[in-house]
C-alpha cells in the first residue's frame, strides 16, 4: 500500500481558486491510478476526478468539469487538484486515493489507499 497525505485545503470565497496536493510515499507511485473524492456533511463520498498512471489521461465528474484539473508528478510522487471558479457546493472534505490498476473505474470501494482528507470551505 502507499501512504497518502493531502494538503492545501482552506476557506475561500466563491470564485476563488485553491490547489490541493497529495504526497505519496513509496517507490511505486507510478503504478497507481490516482483519484480525488470529496464528502460533504451528510452526503456520501463522491468522485471528483481521476488520473492514469502516467498522467496522460484524466476524467472528471460533470459537476467539476472545466473548473478542476488533476495532474501528477511521478518523480516527486505527488498528485495535484487545481480548483478554479469554486462554488459553495464544492465545500467538502477532499480525499486522494490510490489504486494499483490500469483502468479508470472510480468506485471508492476499489481504492485501497486513502489520505486523511483536507477541508475545503467555499463561502458565498
Amino acid at each position: 500500500q502507499v501512504q497518502l497525505v493531502e494538503s492545501g485545503g482552506g476557506l475561500v470565497q466563491a470564485g476563488d481558486s485553491l490547489r490541493l496536493s497529495c504526497a505519496a510515499s513509496g517507490r511505486t507511485f507510478s503504478s497507481y491510478v490516482m483519484c480525488w473524492f470529496r464528502q460533504a456533511p451528510g452526503k456520501e463520498r463522491e468522485f471528483v476526478g481521476i488520473i492514469n498512471r502516467r498522467g496522460g489521461s484524466t476524467a472528471y465528474a460533470d459537476s467539476v468539469k472545466g473548473r478542476f484539473t488533476i495532474s501528477r508528478d511521478n518523480v516527486k510522487n505527488t498528485v495535484t487538484l487545481q480548483m478554479n471558479s469554486l462554488k459553495p457546493e464544492d465545500t467538502a472534505v477532499y480525499y486522494c486515493a490510490a489504486r494499483a490498476a490500469f483502468d479508470f473505474r472510480s468506485d471508492p470501494g476499489l481504492f485501497g489507499s486513502w489520505g486523511q482528507g483536507t477541508q475545503v470551505t467555499v463561502s458565498s
